[in-house]
């Protein structure tokens, strides 16, 4: 009856470290997210700039050919 009991607390002892892990996890997460929530991710650039992509709207039958290249 006593290893029931060892395993019964191994089991446990187990659950709690588990826990303590989980809650510490979720909490190093929930602080990388605060902080990284803070940073503007569409600051426009500094100094000499220049765009690089100007969007065109493509016409029909070009999309069309591109889907059926990329078999998307």
């Amino acid at each position: 009856m006593p290893s029931v009991f060892k395993l019964f607390g191994e089991m446990i002892k187990f659950f709690i470290i588990f826990i303590l892990c989980t809650v510490l996890f979720y909490y190093v997460i929930k602080a990388v997210h605060s902080e990284y929530e803070k940073l503007d991710r569409y600051e426009y650039p500094q100094g000499n700039a220049v765009k690089v992509f100007q969007q065109e709207d493509p016409d029909v039958w070009e999309r069309l050919s591109i889907f059926f290249r990329l078999g998307e």
